[in-house]
């Protein structure tokens, strides 16, 4: 049976955009991802940047002329997003308009071949031909965040143009919009599982995408890169092959998982701090909406020391958990181990009893057994002190990405 709190962060699916009101006091509030079916199908990018429909040629009249930021892997079809990982090239976007063209056209010349066995053959040597002509075509290219619009960097907007294309969703109508940008892909491609530091609204406008996603709760499971790294959030986990020797909890990550497909037209909100990989069809194209979250705009710069101590106090808290019971645990370094072994049956006992009374009544004949009774409670203090040490520590590595013992 699912529990209350996992259904909790069910993904909702609504077939019409809901008003801006109950967006921000249901949806946005709640932190949890939700799907809304045909949310661009009225911009004019839905139809005017339709391949289908002469699109390319379209963008390529429109903003031809401009140039790029484009991701450049040889892990490709897998973009990971770590810097080690890819490069960072300028392209001319007509250029890489051409490289989508080309399977179109190769289609478009087999369409229109004669259906004898002689068009046949002519059409499958045609075909071999074409096919050689893409290696010159890198499909090691993903344009990945490319500027339509930033608040914070105006000299990165690459794609100002295209603004007038699209219409920023009446969700988002009070919204201080971080940055629009878009995302192309010229042959199939997959990002590397990672969280977004924004709230975000990821519109398909021609293709077909589809995403996994992850609440923060699972990050144990996703092993995130260290927090001081360049790509922190990212997982460490690889998408090819992934490890398990090193990364064991990874091998449950799909328990805590949900699965969405998007087809154009389609939107999906996907809150801040929720991991998301994303697999992206032939030739899909995508802009997607970022904006700070009110929780994120609330947290004011001298209020960060408090709140990282209360956040890390209730990780440790949850951590406390997974440990063996907090008390057996201590007296196992403090009595020897046939003391120890008597003591942790009468623990067995005292988890029968449910009077406050009881429990207190345990607690007084356990400490009267010490000669020293403050000395007792000084080396019980001290072994807890350790004990929680070392949950700090499982903490930061495992929810927060810093090993102190490297």
């Amino acid at each position: 049976m699912e529990s209350s709190s996992s259904s909790s962060i069910r993904i909702r699916r609504f077939d019409e955009l809901p008003t801006a009101k109950d967006f921000d006091s249901v949806i946005e509030l709640s932190n949890v991802p939700a799907v809304f079916r045909g949310c661009t199908k009225s911009w004019k990018a839905f139809s005017h940047w339709n391949p289908s429909n002469g699109g390319l040629d379209y963008l390529q009249a429109r903003v031809g002329s401009c140039t790029v930021e484009a991701m450049v892997s040889q892990s490709a079809p897998v973009f990971y997003g770590d810097l080690g990982s890819h490069q960072r090239v300028p392209l001319p976007f007509s250029n890489f308009l051409d490289f989508c063209k080309k399977p179109t056209q190769m289609q478009s010349k087999r369409h229109h071949q004669g259906l004898d066995h002689r068009a046949a053959s002519q059409t499958d040597n045609d075909t071999k031909h074409a096919c050689l002509s893409l290696e010159d075509a890198p499909k090691q290219i993903y344009l990945a965040q490319v500027p339509i619009m930033n608040s914070d960097r105006q000299e990165t907007v690459q794609l100002e143009t295209l603004k007038e294309d699209i219409q920023t969703p009446s969700i988002l109508a009070s919204k201080e919009l971080s940055s629009i940008n878009l995302w192309m892909n010229n042959a199939e491609a997959r990002s590397s599982t990672h969280y977004d530091p924004h709230h975000n609204l990821l519109c398909i406008v021609s293709g077909c995408k589809r995403v996994v996603l992850w609440p923060p709760s699972a990050s144990p499971s996703l092993y995130p890169m260290p927090i001081y790294g360049e790509a922190s959030n990212h997982s460490s986990v690889s998408l090819e092959n992934p490890d398990y020797s090193i990364y064991p909890r990874s091998e449950c990550s799909m328990e805590f998982a949900q699965k969405v497909v998007l087809q154009a037209g389609d939107a999906l909100f996907i809150p801040e701090g929720w991991f998301h990989q994303v697999d992206s069809d032939d030739l899909t194209i995508a802009v997607n909406f970022w904006w700070r979250s009110n929780m994120m705009s609330c947290m004011l710069e001298h209020m960060d020391a408090y709140y990282l101590r209360r956040i890390l106090r209730r990780l440790i808290d949850k951590e406390m958990h997974n440990f063996p019971r907090t008390l057996e645990a201590l007296v196992l370094h403090v009595l020897s181990p046939v003391g120890a072994e008597v003591l942790t049956r009468k623990f067995d006992e005292m988890d029968q009893h449910t009077l406050e009374e009881d429990r207190n009544g345990f607690y007084e004949a356990f400490y009267s057994a010490f000669d020293d009774q403050s000395a007792a409670m000084n080396s019980i203090l001290k072994g807890k002190e350790l004990f929680t040490q070392q949950a700090f520590k499982n903490v930061l590595d495992k929810f927060v990405g810093v090993n102190l013992e490297n």
